[in-house]
């Protein structure tokens, strides 16, 4: 398993949680982005810097993947993209993605989309905590200790 990160918009306790993971369980960590990034010195951490652009980094990453890998990410369409590819999609907050969620979750942000193009305040996305960072780390665990 390859782990492809989407790391324009990754919250940072992520990003340190996937590079403790790298290094424990030996598996290769790519973060994909528009800007240059940080890494700690690993031989298991790379980073693509992409172009400017909208969802080119989505684009990289869909290009990229193989069935099995796992992408990190928040946006709902490269999720969908991703598991049309046999892959496995995870959110930052430990959401797991599948093949029997993503189509409600693609017609919920739509429908959010629409609100907000009509004027209606929908808020964003509660804050990333202590919480939402445990769930992800939980999630990942999981997913990693059953690729062993």
């Amino acid at each position: 398993m390859h782990i492809w990160v989407d790391a324009d918009a990754c919250p940072k306790p992520v990003k340190e949680i996937l590079f403790r993971a790298a290094a424990k369980r030996e598996v290769m960590v790519t973060l994909v982005a528009n800007q240059p990034l940080y890494t700690p010195p690993s031989k298991y951490i790379s980073t693509v810097q992409v172009p400017a652009g909208f969802d080119v980094a989505d684009d990289e990453i869909v290009k990229r993947i193989e069935p099995g890998d796992l992408v990190v990410t928040a946006d709902i369409p490269l999720a969908a993209e991703v598991i049309e590819k046999q892959a496995i999609a995870l959110n930052p907050r430990g959401e797991l993605y599948t093949a029997e969620n993503i189509r409600e979750r693609l017609n919920m942000r739509d429908f959010m989309s629409e609100l907000r193009d009509t004027g209606v305040q929908t808020g964003g996305n509660a804050s990333y905590g202590n919480r939402e960072k445990q769930a992800f780390a939980n999630q990942l665990d999981r997913l990693l200790a059953s690729v062993r």
